[in-house]
């Protein structure tokens, strides 16, 4: 299978991490990943939305892009201005999501390069035993 992107937008609420969460659960779900590796992915696409809720450009929205792969699944998300937040419910989430990030996947990054600052997640399919969904 070649590699699809598909890129969201979306309204930096809260309320929206439903949709960014069953979006990414839906693309995943062709891969043949196990239960627990989609349960990662929906974990991760959502932590990684409510992350960019807090540092959410000037817009108002969140940039995904969700790259789907033989046997990789890749969540980057565009921040804007990622500097320390006076809010420090808003450091406390964003610390959390960072923590639930780098549990559950094979690779988290936070990083800037010309288009400017992202976060990054990578999830493998390791296609093991009878739990894959394929």
């Amino acid at each position: 299978m070649a590699e699809d992107r598909v890129r969201l937008t979306v309204p930096s609420r809260g309320e929206f991490a439903k949709a960014v969460r069953m979006t990414a659960s839906a693309l995943v779900s062709r891969m043949g990943m196990t239960f627990d590796e989609v349960d990662d992915v929906r974990m991760s696409a959502e932590e990684a939305f409510v992350y960019a809720c807090d540092h959410a450009p000037e817009s108002g929205t969140v940039e995904m892009e969700f790259t789907v792969g033989d046997d990789t699944f890749d969540i980057r998300v565009a921040l804007g201005d990622t500097s320390v937040s006076d809010d420090e419910e808003a450091e406390r989430r964003a610390g959390y999501a960072t923590f639930i990030m780098e549990s559950v996947s094979d690779h988290f990054e936070l990083s800037s390069d010309e288009s400017g600052a992202y976060l990054r997640v990578v999830k493998r399919a390791s296609r093991e035993g009878d739990d894959a969904l394929d």
